[in-house]
């Protein structure tokens, strides 16, 4: 069992900038992927970026060149770096862990975007 722990969320204008922090505790094991998806009001959840226990980051088109993934091993904690916020990012962030198929989230963290 993974806990996920999330903070960093909150009111920003649009080309802000924010980073969102999720620590995990409990039987973290490698090979593993962590990251974030965004739930937008209304819509479904989507995902943000990922980053592999090798390092490997993933990035999806509507945020690449905009945020960043990187994680800090020794803490089991991922940091998601997030500049040039637009309205459009509004959304509850879940941090998740991957484990060859099985998933554990965080509680979520509410980023808001004002124009």
């Amino acid at each position: 069992q993974v806990h996920l722990v999330e903070s960093g969320g909150g009111l920003v204008q649009a080309g802000g900038f924010l980073i969102l922090s999720c620590a995990a505790s409990g039987s973290v094991l490698r090979p593993y992927t962590m990251g974030w998806y965004r739930q937008p009001p209304g819509k479904q959840r989507e995902l943000v970026a990922a980053i592999t226990s090798l390092n490997k980051a993933n990035y999806t088109d509507p945020i690449e060149g905009r945020f960043t993934i990187g994680r800090d091993a020794a803490k089991h904690t991922v940091y998601l770096q997030m500049s040039s916020l637009m309205p459009e990012d509004t959304a509850v962030y879940y941090c998740f862990y991957d484990r060859l198929g099985s998933y554990s989230w965080g509680q979520g963290t509410q980023v808001t975007i004002s124009s």
